[in-house]
């Protein structure tokens, strides 16, 4: 599994000529109403092995919870599924909160 920083992830969603990879949220919804990186989609942790079909295995996704532990989980049991491009949001929201923006609710 690949690791991205907060910082790194959001240089790539504001390169223009960088396709933008799916950003996954598998936190609870509770959290992710609380705060949530733009764009991002939220499937709960515990639905993913359910909704697999709803997923592009070629596609590049980064995995984001609230410090990377969850997510870091799921990444594994994705790649396990076949799914070749994962990546882990290393701190998760509240890396990203910290290192890319001050203004995100933080829990």
């Amino acid at each position: 599994m690949r690791h991205i920083t907060p910082t790194e992830l959001s240089d790539w969603l504001t390169d223009a000529a960088r396709a933008r990879p799916l950003l996954l949220d598998v936190r609870e919804p509770w959290e992710y109403q609380l705060c949530h990186i733009a764009g991002s989609q939220l499937m709960t942790m515990a639905t993913v092995p359910a909704r697999l079909d709803e997923l592009d295995t070629d596609a590049e996704t980064v995995l984001i919870c609230h410090h990377g532990g969850r997510s870091a989980q799921v990444a594994m049991f994705l790649e396990r599924q076949g799914f070749a491009r994962v990546i882990n949001l290393e701190g998760g929201v509240a890396a990203w909160a910290a290192l890319v923006d001050p203004t995100m609710a933080q829990y």
